[in-house]
Protein backbone atom coordinates (compact mmCIF):
# COMPACT_ATOMS: atom_id res chain seq x y z
CA UNK A 1 0.00 0.00 0.00
CA UNK A 2 0.96 3.24 -0.78
CA UNK A 3 2.11 5.77 2.27
CA UNK A 4 0.86 9.11 2.91
CA UNK A 5 2.65 12.58 5.14
CA UNK A 6 -0.15 13.50 7.44
CA UNK A 7 0.62 17.32 6.77
CA UNK A 8 4.28 18.92 7.42
CA UNK A 9 5.02 16.55 9.88
CA UNK A 10 7.49 13.51 9.45
CA UNK A 11 4.68 11.07 9.88
CA UNK A 12 4.10 8.94 6.97
CA UNK A 13 1.53 6.25 7.25
CA UNK A 14 -0.29 3.90 5.26
CA UNK A 15 -2.41 5.47 3.12
CA UNK A 16 -5.77 3.37 4.80
CA UNK A 17 -5.07 3.36 8.47
CA UNK A 18 -7.29 0.95 10.75
CA UNK A 19 -10.24 2.49 13.73
CA UNK A 20 -9.50 -0.11 16.07
CA UNK A 21 -12.58 1.20 18.91
CA UNK A 22 -15.20 -0.85 17.36
CA UNK A 23 -13.56 -4.07 18.25
CA UNK A 24 -13.75 -3.04 21.63
CA UNK A 25 -17.02 -0.34 21.81
CA UNK A 26 -19.59 1.17 19.78
CA UNK A 27 -20.86 -0.72 17.66
CA UNK A 28 -22.17 -3.71 19.92
CA UNK A 29 -20.86 -6.23 21.88
CA UNK A 30 -16.88 -6.31 22.32
CA UNK A 31 -15.69 -8.77 19.16
CA UNK A 32 -13.61 -12.39 20.48
CA UNK A 33 -9.95 -11.14 21.41
CA UNK A 34 -8.96 -14.36 19.27
CA UNK A 35 -11.03 -12.47 16.45
CA UNK A 36 -9.94 -8.94 17.18
CA UNK A 37 -6.38 -9.64 17.32
CA UNK A 38 -6.53 -11.86 13.97
CA UNK A 39 -8.04 -8.99 11.76
CA UNK A 40 -5.55 -6.03 13.63
CA UNK A 41 -2.48 -8.97 12.48
CA UNK A 42 -4.35 -8.90 9.25
CA UNK A 43 -4.28 -5.54 8.46
CA UNK A 44 -0.71 -5.28 9.04
CA UNK A 45 -0.20 -8.18 6.77
CA UNK A 46 -1.47 -6.59 4.27
CA UNK A 47 0.59 -3.06 4.48
CA UNK A 48 -1.49 -1.33 7.16
CA UNK A 49 0.63 0.31 9.11
CA UNK A 50 -1.30 3.37 10.82
CA UNK A 51 -3.45 2.03 14.27
CA UNK A 52 -5.85 4.32 16.11
CA UNK A 53 -7.21 3.71 19.41
CA UNK A 54 -8.12 5.67 23.05
CA UNK A 55 -7.58 5.58 26.34
CA UNK A 56 -11.71 5.86 26.29
CA UNK A 57 -13.11 2.68 23.68
CA UNK A 58 -13.60 0.64 26.69
CA UNK A 59 -12.10 2.19 28.46
CA UNK A 60 -8.77 0.77 28.39
CA UNK A 61 -9.76 -2.49 26.90
CA UNK A 62 -8.83 -1.07 23.19
CA UNK A 63 -5.56 0.27 24.00
CA UNK A 64 -4.87 -3.53 25.77
CA UNK A 65 -5.97 -5.33 22.49
CA UNK A 66 -3.75 -3.19 20.26
CA UNK A 67 -1.23 -3.09 22.56
CA UNK A 68 -1.16 -7.11 22.24
CA UNK A 69 -2.35 -7.21 18.71
CA UNK A 70 0.71 -4.94 17.30
CA UNK A 71 3.53 -6.44 20.05
CA UNK A 72 5.31 -8.69 17.36
CA UNK A 73 5.37 -5.77 14.74
CA UNK A 74 5.77 -2.54 17.11
CA UNK A 75 8.88 -1.37 14.74
CA UNK A 76 6.64 -1.69 11.83
CA UNK A 77 3.36 0.62 12.91
CA UNK A 78 2.43 3.69 13.87
CA UNK A 79 0.19 4.38 16.70
CA UNK A 80 -2.31 6.69 17.66
CA UNK A 81 -4.25 7.23 20.63
CA UNK A 82 -6.57 9.95 22.67
CA UNK A 83 -6.75 11.67 25.88
CA UNK A 84 -9.29 13.90 27.61
CA UNK A 85 -12.42 12.08 29.04
CA UNK A 86 -12.97 11.56 32.34
CA UNK A 87 -12.59 7.89 33.83
CA UNK A 88 -12.91 6.40 37.35
CA UNK A 89 -10.27 4.39 38.74
CA UNK A 90 -11.78 0.87 37.87
CA UNK A 91 -12.52 1.83 33.79
CA UNK A 92 -15.90 3.37 34.38
CA UNK A 93 -16.81 5.78 32.46
CA UNK A 94 -17.82 9.34 33.86
CA UNK A 95 -18.93 12.47 32.61
CA UNK A 96 -17.39 15.15 31.33
CA UNK A 97 -13.56 15.78 29.95
CA UNK A 98 -10.35 16.53 31.84
CA UNK A 99 -7.07 17.70 29.56
CA UNK A 100 -5.25 18.82 32.66
CA UNK A 101 -1.98 19.04 32.07
CA UNK A 102 -1.00 16.98 34.99
CA UNK A 103 -3.56 14.37 33.99
CA UNK A 104 -2.15 13.92 30.15
CA UNK A 105 0.60 13.21 31.89
CA UNK A 106 -0.68 10.53 33.97
CA UNK A 107 -3.04 9.07 31.22
CA UNK A 108 0.25 8.70 28.89
CA UNK A 109 2.53 6.97 31.54
CA UNK A 110 -0.50 4.41 31.90
CA UNK A 111 -1.14 4.04 27.73
CA UNK A 112 2.24 2.89 27.54
CA UNK A 113 2.24 0.26 29.67
CA UNK A 114 -1.47 -0.28 28.00
CA UNK A 115 -0.01 -0.52 24.64
CA UNK A 116 3.22 -2.26 25.49
CA UNK A 117 5.82 0.46 23.60
CA UNK A 118 7.84 3.56 25.50
CA UNK A 119 6.40 6.00 22.86
CA UNK A 120 3.04 6.76 21.56
CA UNK A 121 3.46 7.73 17.55
CA UNK A 122 0.44 10.03 17.53
CA UNK A 123 -1.52 11.79 20.65
CA UNK A 124 -4.65 13.41 20.69
CA UNK A 125 -6.68 15.29 22.87
CA UNK A 126 -9.64 13.66 22.10
CA UNK A 127 -12.35 16.55 22.80
CA UNK A 128 -11.50 20.00 23.37
CA UNK A 129 -11.58 20.37 27.43
CA UNK A 130 -13.67 23.97 27.57
CA UNK A 131 -12.02 24.51 31.44
CA UNK A 132 -8.37 24.27 30.29
CA UNK A 133 -6.50 26.23 27.74
CA UNK A 134 -5.93 24.81 24.61
CA UNK A 135 -2.46 26.33 25.18
CA UNK A 136 -2.01 24.79 28.41
CA UNK A 137 -2.66 21.32 26.34
CA UNK A 138 -0.51 22.12 23.69
CA UNK A 139 2.34 22.79 26.19
CA UNK A 140 1.89 19.26 27.83
CA UNK A 141 1.98 17.40 24.75
CA UNK A 142 5.07 19.81 24.12
CA UNK A 143 6.62 18.31 27.16
CA UNK A 144 6.07 15.10 26.07
CA UNK A 145 7.56 15.42 22.78
CA UNK A 146 10.55 16.73 24.33
CA UNK A 147 10.66 13.85 27.33
CA UNK A 148 10.38 11.07 24.27
CA UNK A 149 7.17 9.65 25.32
CA UNK A 150 5.20 11.39 22.45
CA UNK A 151 5.72 12.01 18.56
CA UNK A 152 3.62 13.69 17.35
CA UNK A 153 0.28 16.10 18.57
CA UNK A 154 -2.85 16.07 17.36
CA UNK A 155 -6.55 17.28 18.09
CA UNK A 156 -9.79 15.50 17.62
CA UNK A 157 -13.22 17.24 16.43
CA UNK A 158 -11.43 20.93 17.15
CA UNK A 159 -12.94 24.15 15.93
CA UNK A 160 -10.44 26.18 13.49
CA UNK A 161 -9.60 29.37 16.34
CA UNK A 162 -8.30 25.81 18.72
CA UNK A 163 -6.63 24.56 16.49
CA UNK A 164 -4.83 27.44 14.96
CA UNK A 165 -3.99 28.59 18.77
CA UNK A 166 -2.44 24.99 19.58
CA UNK A 167 -0.41 24.76 16.73
CA UNK A 168 1.20 28.05 17.72
CA UNK A 169 2.38 26.42 20.99
CA UNK A 170 3.18 23.05 18.99
CA UNK A 171 3.10 22.31 15.69
CA UNK A 172 -0.31 19.94 15.38
CA UNK A 173 0.48 16.47 12.90
CA UNK A 174 -2.99 15.60 12.59
CA UNK A 175 -6.75 16.37 13.06
CA UNK A 176 -8.85 13.79 13.50
CA UNK A 177 -12.74 14.71 12.41
CA UNK A 178 -15.34 12.74 10.69
CA UNK A 179 -15.14 13.18 6.90
CA UNK A 180 -17.50 11.32 4.32
CA UNK A 181 -19.90 11.94 1.99
CA UNK A 182 -22.05 11.10 4.48
CA UNK A 183 -20.38 14.48 6.00
CA UNK A 184 -18.85 17.11 4.36
CA UNK A 185 -19.06 20.04 6.83
CA UNK A 186 -15.06 19.88 6.99
CA UNK A 187 -14.66 20.68 3.78
CA UNK A 188 -16.14 24.66 4.66
CA UNK A 189 -13.39 25.82 7.68
CA UNK A 190 -11.44 22.99 8.45
CA UNK A 191 -9.89 21.48 5.50
CA UNK A 192 -8.65 25.62 4.28
CA UNK A 193 -7.12 25.82 7.72
CA UNK A 194 -5.21 22.68 7.66
CA UNK A 195 -3.73 22.89 4.21
CA UNK A 196 -2.55 26.37 5.20
CA UNK A 197 -1.08 25.07 8.25
CA UNK A 198 0.41 22.00 6.73
CA UNK A 199 -1.47 19.75 9.16
CA UNK A 200 -2.65 15.95 7.82
CA UNK A 201 -6.39 15.25 8.29
CA UNK A 202 -7.41 11.53 9.85
CA UNK A 203 -10.96 11.19 8.86
CA UNK A 204 -12.96 8.62 11.16
CA UNK A 205 -16.15 7.25 9.89
CA UNK A 206 -15.06 7.55 6.42
CA UNK A 207 -17.91 5.37 5.60
CA UNK A 208 -20.42 7.31 7.59
CA UNK A 209 -20.48 4.60 10.52
CA UNK A 210 -21.12 1.74 7.82
CA UNK A 211 -23.97 3.47 6.09
CA UNK A 212 -22.02 3.97 3.22
CA UNK A 213 -21.07 0.40 2.98
CA UNK A 214 -24.74 -0.29 1.44
CA UNK A 215 -25.00 -3.18 4.19
CA UNK A 216 -27.46 -0.88 5.80
CA UNK A 217 -31.53 0.06 5.46
CA UNK A 218 -34.34 1.69 7.18
CA UNK A 219 -35.00 -2.06 8.53
CA UNK A 220 -31.89 -2.66 10.14
CA UNK A 221 -31.86 -3.39 13.87
CA UNK A 222 -28.83 -2.65 15.74
CA UNK A 223 -27.62 -4.62 18.96
CA UNK A 224 -29.53 -2.73 22.20
CA UNK A 225 -25.52 -1.18 23.01
CA UNK A 226 -24.84 0.40 19.61
CA UNK A 227 -24.68 3.64 19.61
CA UNK A 228 -26.45 4.33 16.46
CA UNK A 229 -29.19 4.04 18.06
CA UNK A 230 -29.05 7.06 19.69
CA UNK A 231 -27.78 9.12 16.30
CA UNK A 232 -30.61 10.94 15.02
CA UNK A 233 -29.06 10.66 11.12
CA UNK A 234 -29.69 6.60 12.13
CA UNK A 235 -33.07 7.11 12.69
CA UNK A 236 -35.49 4.56 9.98
CA UNK A 237 -36.81 8.06 8.64
CA UNK A 238 -33.74 9.66 8.46
CA UNK A 239 -31.66 5.63 7.09
CA UNK A 240 -34.73 5.90 4.39
CA UNK A 241 -34.21 9.08 2.92
CA UNK A 242 -30.50 9.20 2.75
CA UNK A 243 -30.38 5.58 0.49
CA UNK A 244 -29.99 8.70 -2.38
CA UNK A 245 -26.61 8.58 -1.40
CA UNK A 246 -25.61 4.93 -1.27
CA UNK A 247 -27.53 4.68 -4.28
CA UNK A 248 -25.23 6.79 -5.75
CA UNK A 249 -22.73 4.31 -4.43
CA UNK A 250 -23.59 1.58 -5.67
CA UNK A 251 -24.50 2.52 -9.57
CA UNK A 252 -20.67 4.46 -9.58
CA UNK A 253 -19.30 0.83 -7.88
CA UNK A 254 -21.38 -1.38 -10.17
CA UNK A 255 -19.66 0.34 -13.32
CA UNK A 256 -16.53 0.34 -11.80
CA UNK A 257 -16.68 -3.43 -10.16
CA UNK A 258 -15.91 -1.93 -6.65
CA UNK A 259 -17.90 -2.09 -3.92
CA UNK A 260 -19.80 0.95 -2.88
CA UNK A 261 -17.46 1.06 0.28
CA UNK A 262 -14.39 1.18 -1.92
CA UNK A 263 -15.73 4.01 -3.96
CA UNK A 264 -16.68 5.80 -1.33
CA UNK A 265 -13.10 5.51 0.72
CA UNK A 266 -11.68 5.88 -3.18
CA UNK A 267 -13.54 9.35 -2.90
CA UNK A 268 -12.04 10.06 -0.01
CA UNK A 269 -8.37 9.39 -0.48
CA UNK A 270 -8.29 11.79 -3.85
CA UNK A 271 -9.69 14.98 -1.93
CA UNK A 272 -6.14 15.23 -0.16
CA UNK A 273 -2.76 13.70 -0.30
CA UNK A 274 -2.44 14.67 3.54
CA UNK A 275 -6.27 12.61 4.17
CA UNK A 276 -5.67 9.20 5.75
CA UNK A 277 -9.29 7.53 6.47
CA UNK A 278 -9.19 4.89 9.17
CA UNK A 279 -11.71 2.86 8.58
CA UNK A 280 -12.79 0.04 11.24
CA UNK A 281 -14.09 -3.55 10.79
CA UNK A 282 -14.50 -6.95 13.12
CA UNK A 283 -14.68 -8.94 10.12
CA UNK A 284 -11.27 -10.30 7.74
CA UNK A 285 -13.54 -9.78 4.19
CA UNK A 286 -14.39 -6.20 5.19
CA UNK A 287 -10.61 -5.50 6.30
CA UNK A 288 -9.63 -6.70 2.52
CA UNK A 289 -12.78 -4.94 0.64
CA UNK A 290 -11.84 -1.31 2.48
CA UNK A 291 -8.07 -1.90 1.81
CA UNK A 292 -9.20 -2.19 -2.19
CA UNK A 293 -10.35 1.43 -1.75
CA UNK A 294 -6.66 2.48 -1.89
CA UNK A 295 -6.11 0.90 -5.22
CA UNK A 296 -9.37 2.36 -6.91
CA UNK A 297 -8.44 4.86 -9.20
CA UNK A 298 -11.03 7.62 -9.92
CA UNK A 299 -10.79 9.21 -12.81
CA UNK A 300 -11.27 13.35 -12.24
CA UNK A 301 -14.31 12.75 -14.52
CA UNK A 302 -15.59 10.06 -11.84
CA UNK A 303 -14.52 12.72 -8.90
CA UNK A 304 -16.83 14.96 -10.36
CA UNK A 305 -19.58 13.29 -11.17
CA UNK A 306 -19.47 11.65 -7.62
CA UNK A 307 -19.49 14.91 -6.14
CA UNK A 308 -21.76 16.86 -8.35
CA UNK A 309 -24.51 14.16 -7.31
CA UNK A 310 -23.79 14.31 -3.90
CA UNK A 311 -24.04 17.76 -3.63
CA UNK A 312 -27.82 17.53 -4.86
CA UNK A 313 -28.57 15.22 -1.88
CA UNK A 314 -29.58 17.26 1.57
CA UNK A 315 -29.18 14.44 4.23
CA UNK A 316 -31.14 13.96 6.90
CA UNK A 317 -30.55 14.22 10.88
CA UNK A 318 -28.19 15.31 12.70
CA UNK A 319 -24.58 13.32 13.17
CA UNK A 320 -24.57 13.61 17.22
CA UNK A 321 -27.52 13.61 19.66
CA UNK A 322 -27.17 17.18 21.08
CA UNK A 323 -25.17 16.12 24.14
CA UNK A 324 -22.09 14.92 21.87
CA UNK A 325 -22.72 17.74 19.68
CA UNK A 326 -21.82 20.00 22.23
CA UNK A 327 -18.44 18.22 22.28
CA UNK A 328 -17.28 19.79 18.61
CA UNK A 329 -15.78 21.72 16.78
CA UNK A 330 -14.45 23.87 19.79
Amino acid sequence: MQTRQLGQSNLAVSALGFGCMGLSSGYGPATDKAQAIAVIRSAVENGVTFFDTAEIYGPFANELLVGEALAPFRSQVQIATKFGFRIGPNGERLDGLDSRPAHIKEMVEASLQRLKTDVIDLLYQHRVDPDVPIEDVAGAVKELIQAGKVKHFGLSEAGAKTIRRANAVQPVTALQSEYSLFWREPETEIMPLLAELGIGFVPFSPLGKGFLTGKIDENTKFDATDFRNVVPRFTPGARKANQAVVDLLTAIAARMKATPAQVALAWLLAQKPWIVPIPGTTKLPRLLENLGGASLDLTPGDLQEITAAADKITLQGARYPEHLQKLIGR
